[in-house]
């Protein structure tokens, strides 16, 4: 019992010094998975105990650790967000994660000297971004415009992607010939095909979950999302799908809708969330031997593959793929730079360790120093890089505080929205929006402060706002749409 109960202690505060490492992180100016990761690597390597933990059990638990991340991060982006820039954010999440990851082989291959295999496995393992990377990153900050859109869908977009080339890969590792090629095909095709109907379908249950099942608890509302968005990944994988595609679109689907209890459902899954981050990057910095980089000079190799990935891969294909789209240079630039490697890089990796593969753990090195180099390096130059392309980046102030009425019924007439730039409210004063579009404003939150309203109280970008009246259409376009 005192054993146990010394573990309990033991785990409980490295668990509030991992929270508390945001702050220190923040005050850094680093990524806080980059201290959550480097940390559990170095106590790995003094203490060899902790590097005992099996492969299988750290890759199942990373998995669910990016289920609640990826649902999250869809709650939190909606409809509404990915829809204008859904077109860029397929042709960077698919199209992208395919050429990262054949020029990334053909260098290994090329001047490396590794073969099409190992290349190929490594390629796939460094072509997707990471959401928790890239959510931790963008952390509290909003990137205005259309490049933010396009990081956040892409990051959850390309990660079901580079897992099912991962496991087409390894399927058709053991064969040889076009037989294989036309097997890893059609496996990957079919991985995208199924996860997306699951996830679709899946979403609309849970949608319909939470508006029409009464239960008896408002805290039974957010673990009943959880443990639907939990079977949603279950039943995709099940179904030979890609269950990471499937969950990050039931989020998706469930994030625009109004339900009863949302604002704590969302935020109980933020919570998880950043609970994830922490399991994820602490349990895979565990498996890592700083010892075996050096010994097998893998750090050489992963630094040189990290520049060429970064300064001259990514933006090639990124800067190709986004040609035909309406961005500024500056946003193309900030895009191609902002996509960072994570926990779903060294989570392939792991697979390339249970496939006993020859050199696996070598493979396995170079992939932990580009993810390495990714997160302190890109991840802490982007605030920097984003006002030198000039990408205007708001930092959401924290808003401890909160007014609310409960009510048993739907609000009727009744809404909340975010002052976008440029929306036709922008720069506008109340009385005008009553006499011309009928909407009356009640509650106006500027930077965390509530607003003293009056007729000649003019809304800017960035206001959020409680309204009354008007049709929600016409209101919704009045506050996020563009100006006439």
């Amino acid at each position: 019992m005192t054993q146990f109960a010394l573990y309990v202690a033991g785990l409980g505060l490295v668990a509030v010094l991992a929270v508390l490492s945001n702050r220190l992180a923040d005050r850094l100016r680093l990524p806080a998975p980059a201290l959550f990761l480097f940390a559990a690597a170095i106590l790995s390597d003094l203490y060899p105990r902790l590097n005992e933990l099996s492969l299988y059990a750290v890759r199942h638990l990373v998995e669910i650790a990016l289920v609640l991340i990826l649902f999250s991060g869809g709650m939190d982006m909606g409809w509404a967000k990915l829809r204008p820039s859904l077109g860029p954010v397929l042709l960077v999440g698919v199209v992208g994660t395919l050429l990262t990851a054949g020029a990334l082989a053909a260098v290994l291959h090329h001047l490396f000297g590794f073969d099409w295999l190992a290349a190929l496995l490594v390629g796939t393992a460094l072509s997707p971004t990471d959401p928790a990377a890239v959510f931790s990153v963008l952390g509290r900050r909003t990137v205005v415009g259309r490049s933010g859109a396009i990081l956040e869908g892409e990051s959850g977009a390309n990660d079901p992607v580079g897992i099912a080339l991962m496991v087409s890969l390894l399927a058709a590792g053991t064969s040889a010939g076009w037989p294989a090629v036309a097997s890893g095909a059609g496996e990957f095709a079919l991985q995208l095909t199924v996860g997306a109907a699951v996830g679709l379908a899946g979403g609309w249950l849970i949608l319909l979950l939470m508006r029409r099942v009464v239960l008896p608890s408002e805290s039974l509302y957010p673990l009943q999302v959880l443990f639907a968005a939990v079977s949603v990944y279950g039943l995709a994988t099940l179904a030979r799908g890609s269950g990471f595609l499937a969950v990050f679109l039931a989020g998706i689907v469930v994030g625009d809708a109004r339900a009863p209890f949302k604002r704590e459902i969302q935020r109980f899954q933020g919570a998880l969330a950043s609970l994830g981050e922490i399991l994820a990057f602490g349990l895979l910095g565990l498996i890592v031997s700083l010892r075996s980089m050096v010994t097998q000079h893998a750090w050489w190799i992963g630094l040189a593959l990290a520049l060429l990935l970064t300064f001259v891969i990514r933006p090639a294909v990124v800067g190709a793929l986004l040609s035909a789209v309406r961005l500024r240079w500056g946003e193309r630039i900030f895009v191609a730079w902002s996509g960072l490697k994570g926990a779903v890089p060294i989570l392939l990796g792991t697979f390339i360790l249970t496939a006993h593969l020859e050199q696996d753990l070598r493979l396995f090195d170079i992939i932990f120093v580009v993810v390495g180099f990714s997160i302190v390096v890109q991840g802490g130059l982007v605030p920097l890089v984003a006002r030198w392309c000039r990408v205007p980046m708001r930092t959401i102030p924290l808003q401890p505080w909160m007014v609310g009425i409960r009510l048993r019924g739907e609000p009727v007439g009744l809404r909340q929205y975010v002052v976008e730039p440029g929306a036709p409210a922008d720069g506008r004063p109340l009385f005008e929006l009553s006499r011309d579009e009928g909407v009356w404003v009640s509650l106006v939150s500027r930077d965390g402060e509530q607003v003293r309203l009056g007729r000649e109280t003019v809304l800017y970008a960035g206001d959020e706002v409680l309204i009354a009246g008007g049709a929600p259409p016409e209101a919704e376009r009045l506050f996020t749409g563009p100006a006439d």
